[in-house]
């Protein structure tokens, strides 16, 4: 699985003109999922995204997680983080999953997110054309690799 973490001070997704999620304080998540991960990818990665200390505490110092801050989450699937860009000028998407794998693994990763985190978090919808709105925050952004643990 590939995560782009992104802390923001707001975010949304808009569905053909409906908000489904919108968020204040807290992280707006990218995730593509590949054939190869598995449920320990997916709960690595949420305790991962939960506990990171990228929120500032009282002394301005990056040390603080979004559970401990009491902020939200917002996930929605991106397959196109799996873009192979080696070859040529149009990316392929080999490497992504298809719906009928990414799908369950999506489901759960918003499972183990809301388990993790202690509430219910934002989604998009799964293969949907979202528009995707965010203020981020610093800017902070962090890209995760599950198959490299970084």
């Amino acid at each position: 699985m590939r995560a782009v973490i992104q802390r923001v001070s707001q975010a949304s997704v808009t569905i053909h003109t409906i908000i489904r999620a919108s968020i204040g304080n807290g992280l707006l998540v990218l995730v593509g999922m590949e054939d190869a991960d598995t449920s320990e990818d997916i709960e690595w990665l949420s305790n991962k995204i939960v506990n990171l200390r990228i929120f500032n505490d009282e002394q301005g110092v990056m040390n603080v997680s979004v559970k401990e801050n009491g902020g939200d989450i917002i996930l929605v699937s991106q397959f196109t983080l799996h873009a192979a860009t080696k070859k040529g000028n149009r990316p392929s998407y080999i490497r992504a999953s298809k719906p009928e794998v990414a799908i369950p693994l999506y489901e759960k990763m918003v499972a183990q997110l809301e388990k993790d985190l202690g509430k219910p978090i934002g989604t998009g919808e799964f293969g949907a054309d979202m528009k995707v709105s965010l203020l981020n925050d610093g800017p902070v952004t962090i890209v995760i690799d599950t198959k490299n643990k970084e």
